[in-house]
């Protein structure tokens, strides 16, 4: 059986229990994955009713990031949801039940305790702070962690048909502070704040929720546009897709769960 996603990040954190990143990284792609969540009967609209299962330590619900992976545990058919780990944990906060993620048929089966649940959905919950400033110096970004560069890629690769493509670079402020900064270039209008959020998922995922990237927009016919395409490394954003929808599980959190 191919290995999915999921199972690669926790192959990764279970090798290295003490190494933060990797643990980051198994929760990021919870985040990101469309999870099919089981259900107790059929929707009704757009009402579901997720199964409890109850244990000696907890309530839990059960996740399986392949549907084929569902009815291997259901043994047949089953109604379930489809959404986002990051939808879920909005629907499953204060309630005092965790997760079962594809509890006895993947190599990927753990638990999710609850209070694991509240923190992943805090962190995903917290926005970016609002800063205006202008650089005066632009120059190549210097000793950023690889995993933090890869972070970025993955998230704007979620975000495709918000922007057209992005520039990291150092800058120096007026004054003398000195950082790092993403450049989106023609952000669809009202997509800042999704875009300025998932740059800080990248560096929270990283280990890196102490440091610091700023994030600006900018035209491509802004002056500014120039100079960054000379100093910065560039990430392409994908094109649309050609139906309508959400680009990535989770990227609208408004988005309703696929039911079946």
């Amino acid at each position: 059986m191919t290995e999915t996603p999921l199972d690669i990040s926790h192959a990764a954190m279970e090798t290295a229990p003490h190494d933060d990143a990797a643990r980051l990284g198994f929760y990021e792609r919870i985040a990101d994955s469309e999870l099919y969540l089981l259900l107790e009967r059929e929707a009704q609209g757009d009402q579901i009713e997720p199964r409890l299962f109850e244990t000696e330590d907890a309530r839990l619900v059960l996740v399986f990031d392949r549907e084929d992976r569902l009815t291997e545990f259901t043994e047949g058919p089953a109604p379930y949801a489809a959404l986002s780990g990051r939808r879920l944990t909005e629907m499953l906060v204060g309630q005092d039940i965790g997760l079962g993620v594809n509890l006895g048929v993947a190599p990927s089966s753990i638990i999710i305790p609850e209070s694991a649940v509240s923190w992943l959905h805090q962190t995903l919950r917290e926005q970016p702070e609002e800063v205006a400033e202008t650089p005066e110096e632009i120059n190549a970004p210097k000793g950023l962690p690889e995993r933090l560069v890869t972070g970025l890629d993955s998230k704007l690769a979620q975000a495709a048909g918000l922007a057209r493509y992005a520039y990291l670079t150092s800058v120096t402020y007026k004054g003398g502070r000195r950082g790092h900064m993403l450049a989106i270039i023609d952000a669809l209008p009202g997509a800042e704040p999704t875009l300025a959020k998932a740059t800080r998922e990248a560096l929270v995922f990283s280990g890196l929720d102490a440091g610091e990237i700023d994030v600006a927009f900018f035209r491509t016919s802004d002056p500014m546009a120039a100079r960054l395409a000379k100093a910065g490394l560039r990430f392409d954003l994908p094109e649309p897709p050609k139906a309508e929808g959400p680009t990535a599980p989770g990227m609208d959190p408004n988005a309703p769960p696929r039911l079946k």
